[in-house]
This record gives structure tokens, C-alpha cells and sequence, in this order.
């Protein structure tokens, strides 16, 4: 048996976040197949069929990535970079999921192509809810260009 092709994609290092996130997405009744990644690297790797994803075609039924910008070997902003430029990406969206709310990796982010930027609140409550209306938003409303 094949496994599913994740609809939605969670870039995100911290697991205890992980979990919470896909508790909130549960919660929510956002029930479409999440794939966690954790880091910018297995990222990469997944998104371009390569390092332990080699050979393994994927057939992109993205909906929404989310993406933490602090993460060890390859930073969110590099995974950002490398997706926008390549052009069977060019239109899914990436919505950065970050605990910074400095201005400048605001910027950036929105400079190298992010569609959204939310600021993990710190209480889970509040996380969830910004969570789960973003997920509502990019998974059910949005029409994303696939393929």
C-alpha cells in the first residue's frame, strides 16, 4: 500500500510544537494528510526528491506549507529562497509559522516570497486559533494552483 500524499506540510524542528500543531489541525476538523518535517534540510530534500527521498517521485497535491524560519542545518528563510526559485513551486503557498515578531525577518520573509507570516502565540489556545483559521483559509478556501 502506497502511503498518501500529504495535502499539507509542516516544516517545523521543535516536536512539542509538532504535536500541538497537528492537535490544533485535528481539533479543527482539518482532517487533509499532514506531513512533519523536521528540518530545513529533510525539507529540501522531500520537496526536490533528494538525499533520503531520492528516487521517491512525489505526485504535489500541496495545499499550504507551513514553515519555521529558526531550525538547525538549513534555516526556514533558505528553504523559502530555494523554493521560490523553482518553478514547479512558483504557486504554493507558504505560510511562515515563526516565534520571531522581529520586523526585519518579517521583511525577509515576505521579500523572498512567504504568503503569510503568524507569529506562534505562546499559549496554546491562541496558537491553535491562528493555526487552525490558517489551515481553514489555505485548505479549504484558497484555490491553489496544482501541479
Amino acid at each position: 500500500m502506497t502511503e498518501a500524499q500529504p495535502e499539507i506540510l509542516l516544516i517545523e524542528d521543535n516536536s512539542n510544537d509538532a504535536e500541538l500543531s497537528l492537535l490544533a489541525l485535528k481539533k479543527a476538523g482539518i482532517n487533509n494528510v499532514v506531513k512533519i518535517l523536521k528540518d530545513g534540510a529533510e525539507a529540501l530534500d522531500f520537496l526536490f526528491s533528494e538525499g533520503m527521498y531520492s528516487g521517491k517521485q512525489l505526485q504535489f497535491q500541496l495545499k499550504v506549507v507551513f514553515l519555521d524560519l529558526k531550525m538547525p542545518k538549513i534555516s526556514g528563510f533558505q528553504v523559502l529562497e530555494r523554493v521560490r526559485s523553482a518553478e514547479q513551486f512558483n504557486s504554493l503557498p507558504v505560510v511562515i509559522l515563526s516565534s520571531s515578531n522581529v520586523e526585519s525577518d518579517i521583511i525577509k520573509a515576505y521579500k523572498l516570497g512567504a504568503n503569510s507570516f503568524i507569529v506562534k502565540p505562546i499559549d496554546y489556545s491562541k496558537h491553535a486559533a491562528a493555526l487552525s483559521g490558517a489551515a481553514h483559509y489555505w485548505v479549504r478556501i484558497n484555490q491553489t494552483l496544482l501541479g
